[in-house]
């Protein structure tokens, strides 16, 4: 883990309404989280990504994964991609919409340094708009010694659907930590 920030662990918890895929009315759904970038330092740069994906869940529209997935951070303004798929036996797995996680307004709340708040105090919020893929405002709340970021994330280039996901912050020692990141 050599650069790393730390971890973000992120909670696939479940999808609803998601698109139709398979002949019998239902699909069978399953997550893929990737998170890429280019290193800069030789040519041509090397792609470096992180690729996780969830367990599929058949005959589901509205699945419930309950998976965690825990990514290494190095740089985080780069941006960590949510793809849905329908697993296919005999044929390649069909596209079921994308979205991408937004951790920077997240990363800015632990940079704050907050400790000992009540359970379930609120410390952001962020609202849906173009730039995100939010579905609907997702608070940032501090939680058991702990600050975590429930979001609804809206599926784009499909015609329905949305992922509910979690985020948490894990500190590893011997990381670099976030006080050492540059946020735009």
């Amino acid at each position: 883990m050599e650069g790393a920030l730390g971890l973000l662990r992120i909670r696939v918890r479940r999808g609803i309404n998601l698109a139709i895929r398979d002949a019998c009315t239902s699909s069978d759904p399953y997550v893929v989280v990737t998170m890429g970038s280019q290193a800069c330092s030789s040519s041509p740069p090397p792609l470096l990504f992180h690729k996780l994906k969830t367990k599929v869940v058949t005959d589901n529209c509205n699945p419930i994964w309950d998976d965690e997935l825990t990514l290494s951070i190095k740089d985080p303004n780069v941006p960590i991609k949510l793809e849905v798929f329908d697993k296919d036996t005999f044929t390649s797995d069909d596209p079921m919409g994308e979205a991408e996680i937004d951790i920077k307004p997240y990363l800015e709340c632990l940079q704050m340094g907050l400790q000992d708040l009540p359970a379930g105090t609120k410390v952001g919020r962020v609202q849906p708009n173009r730039k995100n893929s939010l579905a609907d405002e997702s608070c940032i709340v501090w939680n058991n010694g702990k600050i975590i970021q429930d979001m609804r994330l809206r599926l784009k280039n499909v015609e329905c659907g949305e992922v509910e996901v979690q985020i948490e912050w894990i500190d590893i020692p011997g990381c670099r930590g976030l006080q050492s990141s540059e946020m735009p």
